[in-house]
């Protein structure tokens, strides 16, 4: 059994509660040695070697996933995944979890890439007489030390005999000494091609390149079903008045266009008035858990405020991380909505602001200040580990979004007018969100000194197409 009087580091004590750390230590408990060095393994890709050395215990391995945030109590399902992967089925209800679960949101979120996920399928089939052949045939390459089949194949990437795109050297030793293992490689290597062919379903884990942007992503023929007993729920979030910060004037026209454009879609519309941090929280309590969720097709978030960097101001001048907002929408979170799209629209600054024009404001919340802000934050930091996301922010990370206070906002006045233009002719909205991009680039301030441009990203894995309402809309 794995210690359990060690690794339950700082970050264990800073962002977990006592609930999820007993949780941890129940499953620290029922996994042994040979589980904990299958786990190191599995995490190769995304912790640090020298640091997995040192882990002696699955709590060890814990306390170091959630230091680099690859873990934490709101999202689990990395852990929910490992579990699955070394068959430790049986503790998957410790996370609340069942393999049938794992297994359906493996596609969309799997975290181990294939290539390391084929080694450890690799190293489970390996007999003991074919690992002592395959130690034969490479003497020089391989220590004089008693190896396991995992340990084996972990010398062989040290020694970079071993890699995604170099497996001959696995190949001939496996077709020496156990050709039943030719299966998975050839397995691998077809779903790898595939996935470099017709576009893999978006990893959330990792790089700002994991993110799949409107200009790269490949075209997917089906459909989100549109055919719910009601479209869904479209909140809006508008904060007009401040305490600390001046009032967003004209915000009150984004919204009559947002209610007009969803209304018209179906959707049931609820605004919400100067929301504060308690306020917001109880907000998206109300909707995780709304039972109407199940019968709908689709939810919308829109959120009308000043921010900055990854982050937006409630009423009362509380920030809150957009990721954090969007992960109470999650599956697990709300099952409701689950494999259902979730669109999160955001109009507000992102970044340093320049001086307005008299008719011009930006949506930040002091200029001096987000001069001096760090831009360091990244689009893909504010997208759960899920599928089935689309967030739309009036700006690229780092930059302003200007409201016009007599017309309303650059960016949500551009999206209304081309849901209201494209939805007739079944666009579908990652390229009605490219034209509204194209749309918000060309405007300028009347001194053409402020420019704009939106971002949208997304982890949706099907064309969200609107059906097409049967009334006519006119904005003013």
């Amino acid at each position: 059994m794995a210690s359990q009087g060690q690794g339950l580091g700082t970050s264990l004590e800073k962002d977990c509660s006592m609930d999820f750390r007993q949780k941890l230590l129940r499953i620290d408990a029922d996994l042994g040695t040979k589980d904990v060095e299958a786990l190191k393994f599995l995490c190769r890709d995304l912790l640090s070697h020298k640091k997995l050395e040192k882990c002696d215990s699955a709590l060890d391995i814990f306390d170091l996933l959630l230091k680099e945030e690859q873990l934490n109590e709101k999202d689990h399902f990395f852990l929910a995944e490992l579990l699955y992967l070394i068959k430790q089925k049986a503790l998957l209800r410790f996370l609340n979890y069942t393999k049938e679960q794992v297994q359906h949101c493996l596609p969309t979120r799997r975290t181990v890439s294939l290539f390391r996920n084929l080694l450890y399928e690799l190293s489970e089939d390996i007999d003991s007489e074919s690992l002592r052949s395959m130690i034969f045939l490479l003497p020089n390459a391989l220590p004089k030390t008693e190896m396991t089949s995992l340990s084996f194949l972990e010398h062989l990437e040290k020694q970079a005999l071993l890699g995604e795109d170099n497996l001959e050297i696995l190949e001939k030793v496996c077709k020496s000494t156990q050709p039943s293992l030719m299966k998975k490689i050839e397995r691998y290597k077809k779903e790898k091609s595939d996935r470099a062919t017709n576009g893999a379903p978006v990893e959330m884990r990792g790089t700002p390149d994991d993110i799949t942007y409107p200009e790269t992503s490949t075209k997917v023929a089906a459909l989100y079903p549109m055919d719910g007993k009601h479209r869904g729920y479209c909140v809006i979030v508008n904060n007009h008045m401040f305490t600390s910060f001046s009032p967003r004037q004209g915000t009150h026209l984004d919204v009559e266009s947002l209610r007009c454009v969803f209304e018209w879609l179906g959707f049931k519309v609820q605004v919400y008035n100067d929301v504060t941090k308690a306020d917001q929280e109880n907000l998206l309590q109300k909707y995780r858990s709304h039972p109407d969720h199940a019968d709908g097709d689709c939810f919308v978030f829109c959120i009308l405020t000043h921010g900055k960097y990854g982050k937006v101001y409630s009423s009362d001048g509380a920030l809150t991380p957009i990721q954090e907002i969007m992960s109470y929408f999650t599956a697990q979170q709300c099952p409701g909505l689950a494999c259902k799209p979730k669109l999160f629209f955001i109009q507000a600054c992102q970044g340093e602001e320049i001086q307005p024009s008299v008719s011009i404001e930006a949506d930040a919340m002091n200029p001096d200040q987000e001069l001096s802000a760090s831009r360091s934050w990244s689009l893909s930091n504010s997208i759960p580990n899920e599928a089935d996301f689309l967030l739309g922010l009036a700006t690229i990370p780092g930059y302003l979004s200007f409201r016009n206070v007599k017309k309303g906002s650059w960016f949500i006045q551009s999206l209304c007018k081309h849901l209201k233009d494209l939805v007739p002719r079944h666009e579908d909205i990652l390229s009605i969100l490219t034209a509204v991009n194209n749309d918000v680039s060309q405007q300028e301030s009347f001194n053409g000194t402020k420019k704009q441009m939106p971002q949208p990203a997304f982890t949706l894995r099907k064309s969200l197409v609107f059906p097409v309402p049967q009334e006519a809309l006119y904005l003013k």
